[in-house]
C-alpha cells in the first residue's frame, strides 16, 4: 500500500501562541504563584513543546510584567506590583475610551443586549463570589465596544496590559465585590442606547479607573 506522506510539522507561531497563552493564564488566575521558579524543561513537559517556543512565550511575558528573567540565572514569575497595575489601568482605560468613541455610532439593539445580559452575570458572579465568572462577565462586557469598534492597535495594547489588571483583581476580589461597576456598566449601556459618544465615552473611563483603590 502507499505510505502515507509526513503531515506538515506544527506552526512554530502556533506552538508560540499556545505556550504564551498558556503560560499567561496560569499566572493571572494564580496557579503559577508569584515568585514561582519556572524551569524550562518542566514547561516543556507540561505544554507539550520544545524550548524555543517556551523561551519566545517567557520573552513575551516578560515584556508585558507577567515574568522576571535574569540571564543565566533563573525566570520567575513576577510578584505582584501595584504600581505596574495602576500604570497598566491608565492605558486601559485609554484605550476603552477610544474604542468607546469608535463603537457607540455603529452600536445595534443587538450589541446592547449582549452587554445587558454580561452585566447580569457580572452582578450575580459578584453576589456569589465568584472571581472567574466576575471577571470573564466583566470583559464580555467590555468585548462588544472593543470588537465593534476594530481598532487592532488598541486590542492588541489592551491584550497586553489587561492581564496585569484582572491578575491583582483576582488577589483582592473583596475590593472588587465592593465596586460600583454594574450601575456604571448599566449607564454605559444607556447612553450608548441614546446615542451619546462622550458621555459613554467618559463613563468607561471612569469605570475602568474606579479599580484605583483595588490596585494600590
Amino acid at each position: 500500500m502507499p505510505v502515507p506522506s509526513p503531515s506538515a510539522p506544527p506552526n512554530r507561531t502556533l506552538l508560540r501562541e499556545h505556550a504564551f497563552h498558556a503560560l499567561r493564564a496560569a499566572i493571572v488566575d494564580g496557579t503559577l504563584t508569584p515568585g514561582e521558579k519556572l524551569v524550562d524543561t518542566e514547561l516543556c513537559a507540561w505544554l507539550g513543546v520544545s524550548r524555543t517556543p517556551v523561551r519566545e512565550a517567557l520573552a513575551h511575558l516578560e515584556k508585558t510584567g507577567l515574568v522576571q528573567i535574569q540571564p543565566g540565572l533563573r525566570t520567575v514569575v513576577a510578584p505582584l506590583d501595584a504600581r505596574a497595575a495602576v500604570e497598566a489601568q491608565a492605558v486601559a482605560a485609554s484605550m476603552h475610551e477610544l474604542a468607546a468613541r469608535a463603537a457607540v455610532p455603529l452600536l445595534t439593539e443587538e450589541h446592547a443586549a449582549a452587554m445587558d445580559r454580561a452585566n447580569a452575570s457580572f452582578q450575580d458572579a459578584l453576589g456569589r463570589g465568584d472571581v472567574d465568572a466576575a471577571i470573564a462577565a466583566d470583559d464580555a462586557f467590555h468585548r462588544v465596544f472593543v470588537e465593534l469598534a476594530g481598532n487592532r492597535m488598541a486590542a492588541a495594547i489592551l491584550d497586553d496590559v489587561t492581564p496585569l489588571l484582572r491578575r491583582m483583581e483576582r488577589a483582592r476580589f473583596g475590593a472588587l465585590a465592593g465596586r460600583s461597576s454594574v450601575a456604571q456598566h448599566r449607564s454605559i449601556v444607556e447612553l450608548a442606547r441614546a446615542g451619546d459618544t462622550e458621555g459613554a465615552a467618559a463613563v468607561v473611563r471612569a469605570n475602568w479607573l474606579t479599580l484605583r483603590p483595588v490596585l494600590e
